[in-house]
C-alpha cells in the first residue's frame, strides 16, 4: 500500500458510499476499503443492544485485517450508538455520521427544519439532545422514515422505484403548506447516508424548493484534518469493496464514481 493513508468506511449498506465519494475528492490519494453490512441490513430493524453487539466486534476484526489509519462509520444510526464504544476499544481515529441539525438550524432563514432519518435515528435520544443544544429557536420537526433507505438501494442497483413510495416518505418533512412561504419548512436534514442517492429524486418531487443538509462535506473535512500527509499520488491508490453477506464486491459502474474513477483492487 505504499506511504499513503488506508480509510475504511463502513456502513449498513450503500448508503455510506455518499459519504465515501465526499472523502475520496478530499483525499484522492489514500487508498479505501468499503466495508457494506448487508448481512445485517436495515439497520433501523434492530434493537439499540443489537446495533452495538453487532457492529463493535465486526469493526474490530475488520481493523485487524486490514490495519487502516482512521475509520469512518458512514452512518447515522450506528454513529449515534457505536463511537464511544469503538473509541474505548480501538487504537485507531474514528469519525462518525450525526444529523447537521446546527447547520441546518443556523442556515434556516423561517426557523422550520425537518429531520428525515430511520425511526430508530429521530427517536433516539442523542438526536433530541442535538435539538435541545443547537435548534437556535427553530421548530424542529423529527420524520422517521420506514423504507426510504431500502428504496434508495433499490434505486441505486437499478430497480424501479415509483415516485408515489418516496413521496410517502418525504411529504411529512414539509411543514407549512397553505401558509406563507416565509413559514414554510426551508430546510431539510437528510440524516441517514442513503438519502443522498435519491437527491435529484427529492428535488424532483418536492413540493416546494428547500435547502438539503448532506453531512458529507463537513465529514470529509474532518478526516483529512485527521490524516497524515500522504507522500504518493491518487493514481497509486487502490480501493477494495466487501459485503458481509459474502456477496461478489466487483466494483461496476454505478458503483466506481463514487471510487473516484477507481476500479476494485
Amino acid at each position: 500500500m505504499g506511504n499513503n493513508p488506508t480509510i475504511l468506511v463502513f456502513d449498513s449498506g450503500l448508503g455510506g458510499l455518499t459519504v465515501l465519494r465526499e472523502v475520496v475528492r478530499a483525499c484522492p490519494e489514500a487508498h479505501y476499503l468499503y466495508v457494506a453490512d448487508d448481512a445485517f441490513f436495515p439497520y433501523g430493524h434492530h434493537s439499540e443492544q443489537e446495533i452495538i453487539g453487532r457492529v463493535v466486534p465486526l469493526v474490530g476484526e475488520l481493523i485487524s485485517e486490514h490495519r487502516p489509519d482512521l475509520v469512518v462509520i458512514a452512518c447515522n444510526t450506528a454513529s449515534t450508538l457505536v463511537m464511544s464504544h469503538l473509541r474505548e476499544r480501538y487504537c485507531v481515529p474514528f469519525v462518525g455520521t450525526v444529523p447537521a441539525i446546527k447547520p441546518a438550524c443556523a442556515a434556516s432563514k423561517t426557523k422550520r427544519v425537518s429531520v428525515l432519518g430511520t425511526k430508530g435515528t429521530v427517536q433516539r435520544e442523542y438526536t433530541r439532545g442535538l435539538i435541545r443544544d443547537f435548534a437556535q429557536g427553530c421548530e424542529v420537526t423529527l420524520v422517521g422514515s420506514a423504507d426510504l433507505a431500502a428504496l434508495a438501494e433499490t434505486a441505486l442497483s437499478g430497480g424501479v422505484v415509483g415516485d408515489e413510495d418516496i413521496l410517502a416518505e418525504l411529504m411529512p418533512c414539509f411543514v407549512g403548506a397553505g401558509e406563507d412561504a416565509s413559514k414554510r419548512t426551508d430546510t431539510i436534514v437528510l440524516a441517514c447516508t442513503h438519502y443522498p442517492l435519491l437527491l435529484d429524486r427529492l428535488n424532483h418531487l418536492a413540493p416546494w424548493p428547500v435547502d438539503w443538509i448532506d453531512p458529507a462535506p463537513a465529514i470529509a473535512r474532518r478526516v483529512t484534518s485527521l490524516l497524515p500527509e500522504a507522500r504518493g499520488g491518487p493514481d497509486h491508490a487502490e480501493a477494495k469493496m466487501i459485503f458481509t453477506s459474502g456477496r461478489p464486491h466487483r466494483l461496476d459502474a454505478a458503483l466506481v464514481p463514487f471510487f473516484g474513477g477507481r476500479v476494485s483492487a
